[in-house]
C-alpha cells in the first residue's frame, strides 16, 4: 500500500469513528454564518460569532490548539481549549485534519502576538476531507496539476484565487458600463447551422432528431446583426465562443468574448467606446491607469517589471504607416516575391501557400503586434482580412476598422459594420472559396431587409483580464482551462 492509500486508510476510519459518536461526517446545513472578512471588519472583542470554513493550518501545543479556518473572503485562526469543551466534541475534535470543513462557535479575543481570534466554544463537523491537502497547504507548484485539479490550486493559492475573482468582478462591471449607456444584454445561439462571423475551424456536432448537423458558434455577430436588422439600436453579448484550433498562450478552444453593435456609429465611436471601458477597469481594479506586473522568465522567475500605461488619449495608426516603419517604405511598391523575401530577411517565418496579404498580415503580427505593449489602434487594415466591415471611401483596398493592440497581443477589434447585402455577399462568397453551404443565406436576406448603419466592437475577455492581471498565460484567467486527456 502506497502512502496516498495509506492515508486514505485512515481517514476513512475518522469517519467511522465519527458516526460512532453520533455525528455525520458529511454534515448538514450550519446556518447563520458570519464570513471571515465581515467578523475581521466589524471585530469586537467579547463578541458572540459562528463561522465555518476549512481547516488549512493547525498548531497543536498540547492543550490549547490554534488552526486557521478558510472561507471565500480568506482565513481566520480560532483558538479550541480543549478542557473547556463538552467531551463529546473533544473526541470529534481529535477527528479534525487538514483540509476537513467544520463549524464552530465562539468569542471574539486578540492573541497576545495581536491576531485577531474566535476563543471556541462548539465544534460541528461539517464535512471531513478523504484526501488531505497537497504539500499541506505549502502552495501547490506543479503547472500540470495547478490546471487540471484547479480546486487544490484555489485552495492552497491566494494569488490564484484572486486573480479568478477579479476576473468574475471585471465582467460584472463590463455589463454595468454597457448597461449604464443603454446597451441591451441579449444571447444568440450557441449552436448555429453555419458557422459564421469569423473563418475559423469550428466544432461540428449532430443534432439526432432534427438530423442536422450543427456548429458550436465561432462568434455570435451574425445574429447580433439580425437583432439591429430588428431594431434594436444598442446590443450585446458576452459570452463563449468555441474554436477548433491549437492551444498556447494566449489560445484556449473556449473562450469568451464580449461583442456589442451599436446602431447609426461607426468604428471610431466604437474606439472610444473600448477605451473608455478598459481605462475605467484599470482605474477600479488596478488603481489608475499604470498597470506595474512582475515580468517572468519561461520557468516563471520573477526577471523584473512590465509596464503598461494606459493613459488616455490612445494613439491611433494606419496598418499601413505600421508596415511600412517596420519593413521599409517601399513595401507596397515591390512585388510579391520580394515581400516574401525581405520578410524572410526580417526573421518572419513562413509557411508555404500563404497569399500576397496574409505575408504582409504575419511580418504586421510579428514585428508590431508582438512588440507592441502600450496601447495602439491599428486602423485601416486590407479588406481581405475583415470581410464584414465597411469599405473606406477614400480607398477601397481597406476597411473602416480598427485592432486594439495591448500587451503585445491584439485585443479588440472594432468595425463600421458592412450593411450592403450585394457587396457582403461578395465578400463572403470569396471567403467560402466556392463552397455555398458555408454561406448564411438567412443572415443575407437579414440584410436585404435593411441595417442601418453601425459600429461594433469585439473584446476578449480572457485577455483583457490577462492584461488587468498580470497573467503571463490564457489558462491562469480560466477557471478551468482545457487539458490533454490523461493517458
Amino acid at each position: 500500500m502506497d502512502d496516498s492509500n495509506e492515508l486514505l486508510a485512515v481517514r476513512r476510519a475518522k469517519v467511522d469513528r465519527l458516526r460512532e459518536l453520533g455525528a455525520e461526517p458529511f454534515g448538514r446545513a450550519f446556518p447563520n454564518v458570519t464570513a471571515s472578512g465581515k467578523i475581521l471588519a466589524e471585530f469586537a472583542e467579547d463578541r458572540a460569532v459562528r463561522c465555518a470554513g476549512r481547516v488549512v493550518a493547525h498548531r497543536d501545543m498540547g492543550k490549547s490548539h490554534f488552526l486557521h479556518l478558510q472561507d471565500a473572503d480568506g482565513k481566520l485562526q480560532i483558538y479550541v481549549q480543549t478542557k473547556t469543551l463538552p467531551e463529546r466534541e473533544r473526541e470529534l475534535f481529535k477527528l479534525v485534519d487538514l483540509g476537513d470543513f467544520i463549524g464552530v462557535d465562539g468569542t471574539l479575543f486578540v492573541t497576545r502576538t495581536g491576531e485577531k481570534t474566535v476563543k471556541v466554544s462548539g465544534l460541528t463537523f461539517l464535512s471531513k476531507a478523504l484526501r488531505p491537502p497537497p504539500g499541506k497547504y505549502h502552495g501547490l507548484q506543479d503547472v500540470e496539476q495547478r490546471y487540471r485539479q484547479r480546486y487544490l490550486d484555489l485552495i492552497s493559492n491566494p494569488e490564484v484565487r484572486r486573480t479568478l475573482t477579479l476576473r468574475s468582478q471585471i465582467v460584472a462591471e463590463t455589463r454595468r458600463l454597457l448597461q449604464e449607456q443603454d446597451f441591451l444584454e441579449v444571447e444568440t445561439p450557441m449552436m448555429q447551422a453555419v458557422a459564421g462571423g469569423a473563418a475559423a475551424q469550428p466544432f461540428v456536432t449532430r443534432h439526432h432528431a432534427l438530423n442536422m448537423e450543427l456548429f458550436l458558434r465561432i462568434a455570435p455577430e451574425l445574429y447580433l446583426k439580425r437583432l439591429l436588422v430588428g431594431g434594436y439600436d444598442k446590443v450585446f453579448e458576452l459570452n463563449r465562443n468555441f474554436r477548433n484550433e491549437g492551444i498556447s498562450r494566449k489560445h484556449n478552444p473556449e473562450f469568451t468574448m464580449l461583442e456589442a453593435y451599436w446602431a447609426y456609429a461607426d468604428y471610431e465611436q466604437m474606439a472610444n467606446l473600448v477605451e473608455e471601458l478598459i481605462t475605467h477597469l484599470a482605474e477600479k481594479f488596478c488603481g489608475g491607469p499604470v498597470l506595474r506586473h512582475p515580468r517572468r522568465d519561461a520557468d516563471g522567475q520573477v526577471i523584473g517589471e512590465k509596464v503598461i500605461d494606459l493613459t488616455r488619449p490612445w494613439p491611433r495608426k494606419k496598418y499601413r504607416d505600421c508596415l511600412t516603419e517596420v519593413a521599409g517604405a517601399d513595401w507596397f511598391t515591390i512585388s510579391a516575391g520580394e515581400r516574401r523575401a525581405r520578410a524572410e530577411q526580417l526573421g518572419v517565418e513562413l509557411i508555404p501557400g500563404l497569399a500576397d496579404f496574409e505575408v504582409t498580415n504575419q511580418v504586421y503580427e510579428k514585428l508590431v503586434e508582438a512588440r507592441t505593449m502600450n496601447p495602439l489602434f491599428v486602423t485601416h487594415l486590407p479588406k481581405e482580412l475583415v470581410p464584414l466591415a465597411k469599405q473606406n471611401a477614400d480607398d477601397d483596398s481597406v476597411v473602416d476598422v480598427y485592432e486594439l493592440v495591448i500587451n503585445g497581443q491584439e485585443i479588440s477589434p472594432g468595425y463600421s459594420e458592412l450593411n450592403d447585402p450585394v457587396v457582403q455577399r461578395q465578400r463572403l462568397e470569396h471567403q467560402a472559396g466556392g463552397e455555398p453551404q458555408k454561406l448564411d443565406e438567412d443572415f443575407l436576406t437579414a440584410l436585404e431587409h435593411g441595417m442601418p448603419p453601425a459600429g461594433g466592437l469585439g473584446l476578449g475577455i480572457d485577455r483583457l483580464v490577462m492584461l488587468l492581471t498580470g497573467a503571463e498565460s490564457i489558462r491562469d484567467v480560466i477557471l478551468f482551462p482545457l487539458m490533454k486527456a490523461k493517458n
